[in-house]
């Protein structure tokens, strides 16, 4: 697993800079506390994992937009670190850096084309574990609509990340009848959920990735809560084991 180190934003030195006044001074500390707030070594981990072939190109629009709604979601329990993951083409499979702002995965996925190419969730689940051994991740967000893969060594791996307590939760589009029960069985195996979305429906898959996102941040908990007054997140938790 190649890792994919994203440039910063470059800066031009001026020679006679403006002066900020008071209240654009307030709003930088106001916004470095927030990312302090959620600064990656210690804010719950989350992985967001998208099959990048040609056939998932609506949804990885779709998700590239509503994936801000996790960090929104998280600000309010204690923030959130994810990683994003993605494979495309032949035998590429990349994961970023870990980062606590909604802004900068978003930059990062919008530099994100897709390619044709055969699924890896095998190698994304391998990854999450390497990463799981290391530091706790609570959960892996992964979102498909096929699997082209030996289907025993895939949930050998989802059971040893159960073992190390990473849910999955594996969010599928379309009829796939392969791919429908492979995602149900790799979410059984590491105590998550499979789910099915529709992409012409992206407030629903908005609210199913804020519910991961309190989870990831809260544990059941914050879940719980979030459940009160979202659908989607008593739907999850109805999928999820008791």
């Amino acid at each position: 697993m190649s890792k994919r180190n994203e440039p910063g934003p470059g800066a031009l030195a001026r020679q006679h800079a403006p002066t900020s006044s008071a209240g654009e001074i307030s709003a930088f500390l106001s916004d470095a506390r927030r990312l302090e707030a959620i600064a990656p070594e210690r804010a719950g981990r989350l992985v967001f994992a998208l099959d990048a072939t040609m056939s998932r190109q609506p949804t990885w629009d779709l998700a590239a937009e509503v994936q801000a709604g996790m960090f929104e979601s998280a600000a309010q329990i204690g923030g959130l670190a994810v990683q994003l993951v993605y494979y495309r083409g032949f035998g590429e499979c990349r994961a970023s850096r870990w980062v606590g702002d909604a802004r900068e995965l978003k930059a990062m996925m919008a530099r994100i084309s897709v390619r044709g190419g055969r699924t890896q969730i095998g190698r994304v689940l391998a990854h999450v574990r390497t990463e799981a051994s290391r530091s706790p991740v609570a959960a892996l967000v992964f979102v498909g609509d096929a699997f082209e893969e030996p289907i025993d060594p895939v949930c050998a791996t989802a059971g040893e990340l159960g073992l190390l307590n990473t849910k999955v939760f594996m969010f599928h589009e379309g009829g796939d009848p392969a791919a429908a029960g492979a995602f149900a069985e790799i979410a059984r195996l590491a105590g998550g959920a499979a789910m099915r979305f529709d992409a012409s429906a992206p407030a629903s898959l908005a609210s199913l990735l804020r519910a991961v996102a309190a989870y990831a941040a809260g544990g059941r908990a914050a879940l719980q809560r979030l459940a009160q007054g979202d659908r989607e997140a008593r739907r999850l938790i109805a999928a999820m084991p008791q």
